[in-house]
């Protein structure tokens, strides 16, 4: 199963290297969205913080969530992406016929997805801090929130990306299917950056475990049952 894992990862990502979709599309669609959702917010309002002698600005203070929001809608990209390059001349079909174990499948797919996530989550994440300047209280912290955020994402969108997978209409139809299952992922993140960012610490750790659980708990979903999504697909 690793074995495949690994030639199913390094083939999607030389595909995406040589297309450059990362680069040209999801990367700037990403950053864009980040934009967008700065100018929706008044740069002058200001809020008070957890320590009530700290004022920020209420772009600051919800930098967070905007920055997850970006990376949660440049994600659905990726996903659809990882399933339109198998879908195209009958590639799923190869993949049954060649042997490859479904769970090998699964996680290659997701190694891929997370790879490009993590790409996006450095690019996207510099221009929040650009953007929108909030400070940065505990760096294990955020490093955490980050790692598991990005294997939540890659194992439950692939694992909902596979039901739509031979669908045709499969680009409106996996959004519609990840996105409420995503919408814990999103809280736990945001929450447990936030404690990373402005503090206290220890608040976020719990929703770091959260994040851990959720990634485990796809992860051993994926490996069993993505085989007989396969065969529906």
């Amino acid at each position: 199963m690793i074995r495949h894992a690994k030639l199913i990862a390094a083939k999607d990502l030389r595909i995406e290297v040589s297309s450059k979709v990362l680069t040209a599309q999801i990367l700037p669609f990403g950053v864009l969205v980040l934009v967008l959702f700065g100018f929706g917010i008044p740069p002058d309002r200001r809020v008070l913080g957890t320590d009530t002698d700290v004022s920020r600005s209420l772009l600051e203070q919800a930098a967070p969530g905007l920055f997850w929001l970006a990376v949660l809608f440049s994600a659905l990209l990726a996903i659809n992406r990882s399933f339109a390059i198998e879908s195209a001349d009958g590639n799923l079909d190869a993949l049954r016929l060649a042997g490859f174990d479904p769970g090998g499948v699964f996680l290659g797919k997701s190694l891929a997805v997370a790879a490009e996530l993590i790409v996006l989550e450095l690019v996207v994440g510099l221009g929040a801090f650009l953007l929108y300047g909030p400070p940065l209280n505990d760096v294990v912290l955020l490093v955490a929130t980050v790692t598991l955020t990005t294997g939540a994402l890659a194992f439950a969108g692939i694992l909902y990306g596979a039901l739509g997978a031979g669908s045709r209409l499969r680009d409106t139809l996996v959004p519609l299917l990840v996105l409420p299952v995503l919408a814990p992922v999103l809280l736990a993140a945001t929450r447990a950056t936030e404690s990373a960012l402005f503090g206290p610490s220890s608040d976020g750790w719990a929703w770091v475990g959260f994040l851990g659980a959720f990634s485990l708990l796809y992860l051993g979903a994926g490996i069993l049952s993505f085989g007989s999504l396969l065969e529906e697909s």
